[in-house]
């Protein structure tokens, strides 16, 4: 009979440095830390600072910027070993993956200013400003407006599930520059600005929290007449459609690991636990009935995990991967979902005792069947860009 103690993981020998690390910050912030957190409504600020503390946070930012010098197949194995340690990632994982779009589109003076401050941990980029009340996940069509004003933007709008940004010094703002009459193509015309929020609320920036099932700070985040440097645009005016997309494969990777890691998290609870409870004179794990649905989920994950692997790799060689990227994403969450709902299942009551984790990390994992992108919009993208179905939408 297997051990407790293996890692159920087969490729947890792979970046055994990484890992080890991040299992070893991790420890300390155990069950009674998040539990406390989210008693409390508050932000995970010790644990944010031990990762950035630690580097972690600054993993993709080039090591002549004070960076890790990372690609995201490393930095995928840091967002699934704290989700694994049954942490969550939810809490600062922007960092990494809109840090792209500064990256790859950000001119070199741009660079030269944010990268070393935030590598430092000195500032966070962490609020993603790009989702709008009317307009949802139809991001051609957002109506907060940036108007050019001599060597300044005036940006006027209103924004939605902006996250981390009262935790923030740095947001990425997507915004109209061009109006949507007047371009050819519908991701025309839209542009992406670094806006410092030191000051902002005396600039006209409003902050209104978001209350929701979980414990993540996000917000309604109102622009009126709030005043940018031109120097902050990124790239070119009315191309940042294009640099958001570009960012998303990396988006998707990394969602696909905290899946992951939540994953077997759920699973590895679950037979633990079926091992251990003993009712009509046996453990539960011996029956069938507790057994299957675990052995199942496992096998979800671990068929998950490899299309994250694939993605990552392809990804920081270069190559096109859309595809397996979106792939990833929708496999790990729905296999984390599934571990999740078997894990809860096994606990039985005690699966809503809060003392378990376990109904806290179910509502965690049921996000990613909807942010940072619905499952069904993956769906829409598989059927029209893999299998040449007509476009749906």
């Amino acid at each position: 009979m297997t051990d407790l103690t293996t890692d159920i993981n087969p490729r947890a020998g792979e970046f055994t440095e990484y890992r080890q690390a991040i299992r070893d910050l991790c420890r300390p912030f155990d069950a009674a830390y998040w539990i406390g957190v989210e008693h409390e409504g508050g932000y995970p600020e010790a644990f944010v600072r031990a990762l950035t503390d630690a580097g972690w946070l600054a993993a993709l930012i080039p090591a002549e910027y004070g960076g890790g010098g990372l690609g995201v197949t490393e930095a995928s194995v840091i967002l699934e070993e704290i989700n694994r340690s049954g942490g969550n990632s939810g809490a600062c994982h922007a960092q990494m993956y809109i840090m792209g779009t500064l990256l790859r589109h950000g001119s070199a003076d741009q660079k030269r200013r944010y990268l070393p401050r935030i590598a430092s941990g000195e500032w966070r980029l962490q609020a993603f400003a790009v989702t709008e009340p009317t307009t949802g996940t139809d991001t051609t069509q957002i109506k907060t407006v940036a108007e050019r004003r001599g060597d300044t933007y005036v940006i006027t709008g209103q924004k939605v599930w902006t996250s981390r940004v009262q935790h923030s010094d740095l947001m990425l703002l997507l915004a109209r520059t061009t109006p949507a009459a007047e371009v050819a193509r519908r991701g025309d015309g839209l542009s992406v600005f670094l806006i410092e929020l030191g000051d902002a609320a005396q600039r006209g920036l409003t902050v209104r929290p978001i209350a929701n099932m979980v414990n993540h700070e996000t917000n309604e985040v109102f622009f009126d007449e709030v005043v940018v440097p031109a120097a902050n645009l990124i790239g070119e005016e009315g191309r940042g459609f294009r640099y958001i997309l570009d960012g998303m494969n990396a988006e998707r990777i990394l969602i696909a690991a905290e899946c992951i890691g939540d994953g077997y998290w759920f699973t590895d609870r679950a037979r633990r636990y079926a091992r251990e409870r003993v009712v009509f004179g046996r453990p539960i794990g011996q029956n069938q009935g507790v057994q299957f649905p675990i052995a199942r989920a496992y096998a979800n994950i671990r068929a998950a995990d490899l299309m994250r692997y694939d993605a990552a790799r392809r990804f920081d060689a270069g190559e096109p991967c859309g595809g397996e990227a979106n792939l990833a994403k929708l496999l790990a969450a729905d296999a984390s979902w599934e571990a999740a709902n078997v894990c809860l299942q096994t606990h039985g009551g005690f699966g809503f005792a809060a003392e378990y984790e376990v109904e806290r990390k179910f509502r965690e994992t049921r996000l990613y069947q909807v942010a940072p992108v619905s499952t069904n919009l993956i769906l829409s993208y598989i059927g029209e860009h893999i299998l040449g179905l007509p476009r749906s939408f």
